[in-house]
């Protein structure tokens, strides 16, 4: 069988090799980015929360490690802004962006009855690193760092299954539930206090195509969601028309591509019960939920 197997897999590498179009560098160049963004990403977490870090290492060295990583990752990746003015710009944001987690923080130990302390959301839950990854990277992405916050946001991606875009503007105390399958769009809005479940979507409704037939760039294609909101697991918002105005309750597996005033409650239409209810109906036949 070797025998057989070993001309096929001397061609078909060869092959492979000539027909490889992932672009003008060497694999083990991006190996190298991926890895160094990880630990880029986990030395400026460990930063902002010492306590659960390696005991003994200073900030500051782990900061003069932050920079070294960032200034040497920007020189590989093409069209970057100079480091000079990278580097201030992230850490010098480090201590709003540890803040903004301190909110989020407070918002999963209050938002869910299972968490013990504020200790077991930093250790246990996917959606501190998810999170606390986002945050660091919309810092790159509001500088025009390219490719970079996307490898950040990547790498919590694959650690949590949470998939949220460098590009999002994500207000404070901001909890995931569970998490899983959480997919938030690069133009998506979310107001303060909102609180997210397993497997929702804030996407895009449809893509504008150009005359040449290409997809059209650069603008609005994720909902906005107000202050105070709840979305509950499985639902679906779509498109850069689409508000969800403040202290609405999304429940869940609702599909929604239209906005919903303030104050209301949206069930899929299965999920309506005979349980007396106080707000007002609002028949959505096309969409096939009510609200409340």
């Amino acid at each position: 069988m070797d025998q057989l197997l070993s001309p096929l897999i001397g061609r078909v590498a060869r092959e492979l090799e000539q027909t490889d179009a992932s672009g003008d560098r060497p694999a083990s160049d991006y190996y190298s980015l991926r890895q160094e963004t990880s630990r880029l990403t986990d030395t400026l977490i460990d930063t902002m929360f010492p306590r659960f870090a390696q005991n003994g290492v200073p900030g500051e060295v782990r900061l003069e490690q932050a920079a070294g990583l960032l200034e040497h990752i920007l020189s590989h990746i093409p069209s970057s802004p100079p480091a000079s003015h990278v580097i201030p710009a992230l850490l010098g944001a480090l201590p709003e962006v540890r803040r903004q987690l301190q909110t989020d923080l407070v918002a999963a130990y209050q938002g869910d009855p299972a968490a013990k302390s504020i200790d077991e959301v930093i250790l246990c839950y996917p959606a501190f690193i998810a999170i606390s990854t986002y945050r660091l990277a919309h810092v790159l992405y509001s500088e025009q760092v390219p490719l970079l916050p996307r490898m950040m946001t990547e790498y919590a991606h694959r650690l949590t299954g949470i998939d949220i875009h460098p590009g999002a503007k994500i207000g404070d105390s901001f909890f995931i539930d569970h998490g899983t399958g959480v997919v938030i769009g690069e133009t998506t809005v979310i107001g303060t206090n909102v609180k997210l479940y397993q497997h929702v979507t804030l996407g895009a409704k449809s893509f504008e195509v150009g005359d040449d037939g290409t997809l059209v760039k650069g603008i609005k294609r994720h909902p906005d969601i107000g202050d105070r909101v709840v979305i509950y697991a499985g639902a679906t918002i779509l498109g850069g028309e689409t508000r969800i105005g403040n202290d609405c309750v999304i429940g869940g597996s609702v599909w929604l591509t239209h906005s919903v005033p303030a104050g209301k409650i949206v069930l899929a239409r299965t999920a309506v019960t005979d349980t007396p209810l106080t707000r007002d109906i609002i028949s959505n036949p096309i969409l096939d939920c009510s609200m409340l």
